[in-house]
């Protein structure tokens, strides 16, 4: 099984609860759409005048509040970095290895003249590969291509001991429909996709372009008609095979697994499997593709993982495909955005230290902290007054409530690189490839031993929060606790809809349908009697159901399976976050609960704060992208699919069965 981390967004951000009486209201009036009827189309009353103000540039082909505090962060972060790359730093020096990676990454003129000097190395060795006897070695020794992905985390039976887990990989699409769907944007895209690696096979200086295009896409097709489909690899158990290796041995016979692991340079006698049909499909493709055809397969995996990283046309062929094509953008990033980006993929709590110094005031380390103790009381007492569930189960569910481990802003302990190499005479990708052999080292130090409970799996400058299963915990990064998710001159209505949507969001993963499966010290047990767990089942699948039924574009409906474990911590998180909302001093301080502010009552606010967290811009091939492959519903039905299915957004805004959103009570999700 895959490291299953449940993020908020494809993002990451930082917030505080306030404690004294606040000043303003938090809605900003020109975020809304006053020509839009609230009760027929939430989402564009609440956030049309948002998506107005912020049209989409070139550059994206997604741009929303998430993005908009992204970019925010990104450019604090940028004159932190710019400060350090412009000075001379002790070498070996974080700030030495902070600078010279920038500066690296900003260098253009100097990849436009190595050319692809930089990879030949890497691909002559693919080419030297003779026999089939040598792909065992070459496969563990390989840190630019493979068939599958391996990794070290904890073991989803025994949570406090991490093992070495297997994941599918090796089709560069990455979702397995873009191979096998026949509809015409989708034959569009692979026909696009085959032209693409034509092309860049030719930019490579490989003979027979077209002919390796073809057998990369046989290759892949074969790799990803084999592979799980997002929906299966959602299910915990089916994911998760633990076996020794002499088990593997057997499984996958086409593979000396006793070279692989020690050209990986570990030992061990057990690990997990994820997908078994497709490493045993891969180990098939070892034994009957021709070795030529396999290191075709093996070079275009370099060059695409290199692509980025080379000359300015190398980088914009792969632009115009994966940015244009795929998701409708019209031009890339900006050179400091990407330069930012690989600072903070290489070397990012050492750039998470300096932001929470500038940025992060230690005081809201502990108002978050307070805020996150409301919430969690709030689903405490949703939980004790669920009618559908036994007392059993529900002195399960408190336990593993109360035993929720609570992350906020930054790490207790930073993590040292002191063993990273950052060498400015080196190519870019030359560094890239030690950074990344850095983070395999990094990974693989913990096979065998003890998990880390306080290691972070977001850096603090992040824009998202996570619920991690196999710990317990909830993070919320300093980067996510800003507008419009907390505002501290902001009321309770809005921070309790805004940020504390948030907490509950990730509070109730672990509850889901996913987090479920795990107990209070994050092992993959059954801790529900099977009636609660039957009627657990029955009240999601109500769920998934109403978000099949969203159309996201002509002809084009949500996966209401693969979005279901996002879509039950939306509802929880609203359900969790309002309880707390009525419970806390200020609400209960207010003598008339229907009192205006700024025209809208405290109920409004609440719902207008919640819905201003999901406003954005997308453009329709980025919708496409997304439902394939984003667990996270669409923005647009965060709002006006989640907010159908609460009765306190009902009795806010005074939604009638004339409404064109109304869900009749009978019909509505009802979960936590």
């Amino acid at each position: 099984m895959k490291k299953v981390i449940f993020t908020l967004a494809a993002f990451a951000f930082m917030t505080t609860a306030c404690t004294n009486k606040q000043q303003t209201t938090g809605i900003h009036l020109e975020n809304l759409d006053t020509t839009a009827v609230a009760q027929n189309d939430f989402y564009q009353y609440a956030c049309g005048g948002w998506m107005a103000n912020n049209p989409l540039t070139p550059e994206y082909s997604r741009f929303g509040s998430f993005d908009k505090l992204g970019l925010n962060n990104l450019e604090q972060v940028n004159g932190l970095i710019q400060d350090l790359a412009a000075k001379t730093h002790q070498e070996g020096s974080v700030a030495q290895k902070i600078g010279d990676m920038y500066n690296l990454a900003m260098d253009t003129a100097r990849r436009d003249q190595e050319g692809i000097e930089p990879v030949k190395k890497t691909l002559d060795e693919i080419e030297q590969i003779n026999s089939r006897e040598e792909l065992s070695e070459a496969l563990g020794k390989a840190m630019d291509y493979s068939l599958w992905a391996m990794y070290v985390d904890a073991d989803a039976m025994n949570s406090s001991m991490n093992i070495m887990n297997e994941y599918q990989a090796g089709f560069s699409l990455g979702e397995k429909e873009y191979y096998l769907d026949t509809d015409e944007q989708t034959t569009k895209i692979r026909e696009a996709y085959v032209a693409y690696v034509e092309k860049m096979f030719g930019l490579f200086g490989f003979d027979n372009a077209a002919e390796r295009a073809q057998t990369v896409l046989r290759m892949e097709t074969r790799l990803a008609k084999a592979a799980y489909s997002n929906v299966e690899l959602r299910d915990p158990i089916r994911n998760y095979n633990k076996m020794s290796l002499d088990e593997l041995q057997a499984l996958v016979p086409q593979v000396d697994w006793k070279v692989y692991f020690a050209a990986l340079g570990v030992e061990l006698d057990s690990l997990s499997i994820g997908q078994i049909p497709h490493l045993q499909e891969a180990g098939k493709m070892l034994a009957d593709e021709s070795l030529d055809d396999l290191k075709t397969l093996f070079s275009w995996q370099v060059i695409e993982g290199a692509s980025s990283y080379l000359t300015t046309e190398i980088f914009m062929t792969s632009f115009d495909f994966y940015g244009k094509v795929l998701s409708g953008r019209e031009e890339p990033s900006p050179l400091w955005k990407r330069a930012v980006g690989i600072v903070n993929g290489t070397l990012g709590e050492a750039v998470g230290q300096m932001y929470v110094q500038k940025y992060f005031p230690e005081e809201n380390k502990a108002r978050m902290l307070a805020l996150v103790k409301n919430l969690q009381k709030s689903l405490g007492i949703r939980i004790e007054n669920l009618e559908w569930m036994s007392r059993e189960t529900k002195d399960k569910a408190l336990e593993k409530l109360n035993a929720m481990t609570i992350k906020i802003g930054y790490p207790d302990e930073w993590r040292d690189y002191s063993k990273l190499d950052v060498n400015p005479e080196d190519t870019y990708y030359a560094n890239l490839q030690r950074a990344a052999k850095f983070e395999q080292d990094y990974s693989l130090s913990y096979l065998g031993k003890p998990v880390d409970k306080k290691k972070w799996y977001m850096t603090p400058q992040t824009v998202n929060a996570y619920y991690n299963p196999s710990s317990n915990e909830i993070c919320f990064p300093a980067g996510i606790l800003q507008y419009p998710f907390f505002d501290m001159s902001a009321d309770d209505a809005f921070n309790y809809g805004a940020i504390g949507v948030v907490i509950g969001h990730e509070m109730t993963h672990g509850f889901d349908d996913q987090g479920c499966q795990f107990d209070k010290d994050g092992n993959m047990v059954n801790w529900w009697t099977e009636e609660d767990k039957a009627a657990f089942d029955a009240r999601t699948k109500v769920m998934e159901e109403a978000f099949n039924r969203i159309e996201v574009a002509p002809g084009v409906h949500a996966n209401g399976a693969f979005t279901l474990g996002e879509n039950i911590a939306d509802h929880g998180g609203l359900q969790v976050s309002y309880l707390a909302f009525c419970l806390n001093e200020e609400a209960k301080a207010e003598k008339d609960r229907l009192q205006e502010r700024d025209g809208f009552t405290p109920a409004q606010r609440f719902f207008l704060a919640y819905a201003n967290v999901w406003a954005g811009n997308i453009r329709p091939e980025e919708i496409l992208v997304r439902t394939k492959g984003d667990p996270h519903s669409l923005g647009r039905w965060r709002v006006n699919g989640a907010l159908p299915q609460i009765n306190a957004w009902y009795e806010a805004w005074n939604v009638t069965p004339e409404s064109p959103m109304y869900v009749a009570p009978n019909e509505r999700v009802s979960i936590w």
